[in-house]
């Protein structure tokens, strides 16, 4: 059981106490994120191990975490009380029974302060352009309550370092085709003195970023045969009158605009080629990240 932590004095206590009745067979690991409380000290006395990750940011925590610890199968949640430890059960059977690879805690919020209208529109829009982009998804891709084995963390890189992290999750889930799950879950307000490290601009902002930088490095025939594609449109454009003049005339008198279209289409086909040499390189890192993913047994 993993709990990334920052500055949760009033709710970690709780939420300790709430995962160790509803999994009392599992170690409860609370990783502190430079906090400035008492978080370190309450974590402990309600029975968890505490360990600390300096590098500010929920990707560099999940990182560690996933390296420095052993297990079968892995519970993630954030230590603020808005998730219920009571589904956490349900999750890891379902997970075992189907042999599934991750099972996400999708959100059902029914207090009006739980989930910020922003953050609802945000995640139903992020979560249609990564369905766009890859063509499938989850239901709930920024939900930080998920369930994993031990083959989905030991063969995940975490290349983030902030709130993006979901985001990298779920694609690396769909790049490699894992078997996957969803189980609906309550998500219920912060409490009282708590406050949300995710900023909805800058976060915002960094997961379309992460988004942008995955598909391009996933989808690399798409991502730059778009480019090309455009700059041909482009080219094409410039090129028509210049191709009209030299019907009528014979001559090219716009000799720039006829420089700039060769050049725009040498871009272009430069695009294209990039786009399938990295297609390439990108077949063998799935194909030695899916070797490092079957290497591990399938949870049972």
């Amino acid at each position: 059981m993993l709990l990334p932590c920052y500055n949760e004095e009033a709710a970690i206590a709780a939420t300790v106490a709430g995962f160790r009745a509803a999994l009392p067979n599992a170690n409860v690991y609370v990783y502190d994120n430079n906090s400035r409380d008492r978080t370190r000290e309450v974590a402990a006395d309600a029975g968890a191990v505490v360990r600390s990750e300096r590098q500010q940011g929920k990707g560099h925590v999940v990182r560690r975490m996933f390296a420095d610890i052993d297990a079968d199968v892995y519970v993630m949640a954030d230590g603020d009380l808005t998730y219920d430890p009571k589904a956490a059960p349900a999750m890891v059977d379902q997970l075992l029974a189907g042999q599934l690879d991750m099972v996400v805690g999708t959100r059902r919020h029914e207090e009006k302060d739980a989930y910020r209208g922003g953050h609802v529109l945000g995640n139903r829009l992020f979560t249609g352009l990564l369905s766009g982009l890859f063509g499938r998804s989850f239901s709930d891709i920024f939900s930080g309550y998920r369930v994993f084995s031990r083959r989905f963390v030991k063969s995940f890189p975490v290349l983030s370092s902030g709130f993006e992290i979901e985001t990298e999750m779920s694609v690396h889930a769909l790049e490699l085709r894992m078997p996957v799950g969803e189980a609906e879950t309550v998500y219920a307000a912060r409490p009282e003195g708590s406050q949300s490290k995710l900023s909805t601009f800058s976060d915002g902002w960094r997961i379309l970023k992460t988004i942008v930088t995955l598909y391009r490095i996933e989808r690399p025939v798409l991502f730059y045969g778009s480019i090309g594609a455009l700059l041909v449109a482009i080219a094409i454009v410039l090129a028509i009158p210049l191709v009209i003049t030299y019907v009528h005339t014979g001559l090219v008198p716009r000799v720039p605009t006829a420089i700039l279209v060769t050049g725009i289409i040498i871009v272009a086909v430069l695009c294209f080629f990039a786009g399938l040499i990295l297609d390439t390189v990108t077949r063998g890192r799935r194909e030695v990240r899916r070797l490092a993913y079957l290497s591990l047994e399938a949870p049972r």
